[in-house]
């Protein structure tokens, strides 16, 4: 796949390293960024909004994905309604449900309509897709977040499931955009523009791949190859 063709799907970096960011925001490649709070505290990040009102400060245009992190829907709400105000290029990332199995649809259905971006993660299945189109039908600009990957390792065959949530983003207005989240390696992409989605989060390392360029399959035998003697070597084996 050739980084530099012209793609469908918007590509939106998955990460939280500070200097990572900022240099997605110069990228032309990337779209916009999304974050979550595992991935601030595998950054290190200690104080949440510092942290995100720091990036903010170059991040301007490109859309940002920010999560609340409590766990009942009055906390849940205020936080919401804070990271809103942030920037008019916040979405406010909102899980499907809370660690108790509860839905967190009737309060999506409120702050969507009140004008807040949202953006609906942890979704799996094409139930909780339906059932957050119709929370999120006629409100604001919204992304609707379908969990590929993590679906992928445990043997969960992703792609008819995007296809048929992107089909359904689709049919509830041009405000609702489908996301392929949780990518694990740069052929997703293509996958992920196939099943028709409007968004795919890649994470940092798998961008870097899709920016080294294209090879062929003869290249890539010859690179396995060439990796394998010098390995060899540096390990210094003998028979």
């Amino acid at each position: 796949m050739n980084s530099k063709r012209n793609y469908r799907i918007k590509i939106f970096s998955d990460g939280a390293e500070r200097d990572q960011l900022l240099k997605m925001n110069r990228n032309p490649l990337v779209s916009g960024m999304t974050t979550n709070p595992s991935l601030m505290k595998k950054a290190g990040v200690s104080d949440y909004r510092a942290f995100s009102k720091d990036i903010l400060k170059e991040i301007r245009v490109k859309p940002v994905s920010f999560e609340v992190f409590a766990d009942d829907f009055p906390t849940m709400e205020v936080q919401a309604r804070e990271i809103a105000t942030w920037g008019e290029n916040v979405y406010v990332k909102i899980p499907i449900q809370n660690s108790e199995g509860k839905s967190s649809l009737p309060l999506v259905k409120k702050l969507t309509r009140e004008g807040v971006k949202l953006n609906v993660t942890a979704i799996y299945t094409l139930r909780q897709t339906l059932e957050t189109c119709q929370a999120l039908e006629g409100g604001a600009p919204s992304i609707v977040s379908v969990f590929a990957g993590r679906a992928a390792d445990l043997g969960h065959d992703p792609v008819p499931t995007l296809t048929a949530a992107a089909k359904i983003c689709a049919e509830y207005g041009d405000q609702i955009e489908s996301l392929w989240a949780s990518t694990r390696e740069v052929y997703n992409i293509l996958q992920a523009e196939q099943c028709g989605c409007g968004i795919i989060t890649v994470p940092f390392d798998v961008l870097a791949k899709l920016e080294s360029g294209f090879k062929t399959l003869e290249e890539l035998s010859l690179d396995t190859v060439q990796t394998f003697k010098k390995d060899s070597e540096a390990a210094g084996f003998k028979l």
